[in-house]
Formats: structure tokens, C-alpha cells, sequence
């Protein structure tokens, strides 16, 4: 006889654009905070926002180990540039680091999608849920935290997704196999490929409509939103 498919028992979700809209937070949290820090010390006329956009991404070239660690970068690009407007180190250390926690607070003034709660407490009834994250959303700040069993910040582990350790953590907390857990995001390269690869499913978010970059590979289920994971969910069961 045909050896069986085993069951799903553990889901790995992303978060940004996989459980909100992540383009607006940013959006508000980037121009807010650079706002609130020119009102404190008035360096933007010299350093306008480009700027340290700029610097930030060069100092992420720099520093290929510490590419993901979104903070890190932040806030040491911003030392450094206030450093040279010619604030000594000790207050260019501070108001990094002000500014850093300013932008934290508003990255988290966020809405999960209306949908989100009632599915992953639906979710979790059935199955083992983590988190892999590449971004700086610190989910214990969340309403959202409680469904969670952990969340892996995969840059500040320095591996940041497609980097197959984060996936292999989580399994690893979760007491599941690759056969046995199901990863939920919306990046191809950063979420649905390395699932796959490690025969792991993966439910791709195809959140811009476009389709696959290329042809779908077996095991990645294309979905346009979270809201039809569960709709997923029974059909593969059903066919298990």
C-alpha cells in the first residue's frame, strides 16, 4: 500500500503584509519619527530623510551579517549621521536611540486585517502556531501575541529569511516535521521558496495579484489573502 501523507500539526506564519498592511505603517512610522527628531535637534535641513535612507542601506552593504537587523541599522546609521552633524558621541548615542524607540512605537500602532484574530484562535484549536519575522515587529506588543506560541525575529538572529535556520527553529519549538507544517507568507523568495525547499507546504500570498514569478512548485498553494488559509486548510486535509 501507498505510504500515507502525514497530517499538518504546526503552522509558521509571517507577519508584515501576511497578517496587515505593512506599506502605511511604515510609511507614517519613517516620515513621524525623522519629523519628531528634527523638532527636538533641527538636523533634517542637513541630513534630510534620503539621507539617512541612504545611509542605512549602505550601512547594510557594509555590514552583509547585520542586513536584516532593521534596528540595528537604524539606529547606528543615525548615530553615526548625527555624529557627523557635529553632536559629540554621547549625544548622538542618545538621540539615536530616542529616535529608534520613537519609530518602534509608531511601527506598532498597527491594525491586524479584520479578520485576523477570530482566524488564528480558530487556527490554533487544531494546530501549533509560530512566527518568522525579517522585520522589527516585536509581537509581545501585539493583541495578537497570545495566539502565537513564539516569534523568531530572523534578522536580529542574523538570518534572516530565505535562510533556512529560522524555519528549522521554529519546527524545532513547535515538535513538528517539515512534513507536518504548513508556512503561511507573502513573499515568494523570502517565504515560499525556502518552505518548499525544506519540505515544508507553504500557503504563498500572492498580495499584488501578479502571480507566481515563476512556475509553482509543488507543495506552495497560491492564495490572495490570509482570510482563505482555512479554505486551504480543508483541502488539503481532504486530500490527506
Amino acid at each position: 500500500m501507498p505510504a500515507t501523507t502525514p497530517s499538518l500539526t504546526a503552522l509558521t506564519f509571517d507577519l508584515d503584509d501576511t497578517l496587515w498592511a505593512n506599506r502605511p505603517i511604515m510609511e507614517r512610522a519613517e516620515t513621524e519619527h525623522y519629523a519628531w527628531l528634527d523638532g527636538e535637534i533641527g538636523h533634517a535641513t542637513d541630513f534630510p530623510l534620503e539621507e539617512y535612507t541612504r545611509r542605512r542601506m549602505a550601512l547594510g552593504l557594509k555590514h552583509p551579517l547585520r542586513r536584516g537587523d532593521f534596528t540595528w541599522l537604524r539606529r547606528e546609521a543615525m548615530r553615526i549621521m548625527l555624529r557627523d552633524a557635529g553632536h559629540g558621541e554621547k549625544e548622538a548615542h542618545h538621540w539615536s536611540h530616542a529616535a529608534v524607540e520613537r519609530f518602534l512605537a509608531l511601527r506598532h500602532e498597527l491594525q491586524p486585517f479584520p479578520e485576523a484574530s477570530e482566524l488564528l484562535d480558530s487556527l490554533a484549536r487544531h494546530y501549533r502556531l509560530g512566527a518568522i519575522t525579517n522585520g522589527n515587529v516585536d509581537l509581545t506588543r501585539l493583541a495578537l501575541d497570545h495566539h502565537f506560541e513564539f516569534s523568531i525575529a530572523a534578522g536580529e538572529w542574523l538570518a534572516p529569511k530565505p535562510d533556512a535556520r529560522p524555519f528549522l527553529a521554529a519546527m524545532a519549538r513547535l515538535g513538528s516535521r517539515p512534513s507536518t507544517t504548513l508556512h503561511v507568507g507573502d513573499s515568494w523568495k523570502e517565504d515560499a521558496l525556502p518552505a518548499v525547499r525544506l519540505g515544508m507546504q507553504a500557503a504563498w500570498i500572492d498580495v499584488k495579484g501578479r502571480g507566481a514569478p515563476e512556475p509553482v512548485p509543488a507543495g506552495v498553494h497560491v492564495i490572495s489573502h490570509v482570510r482563505e488559509l482555512p479554505e486551504l486548510l480543508r483541502h488539503l486535509n481532504a486530500s490527506r
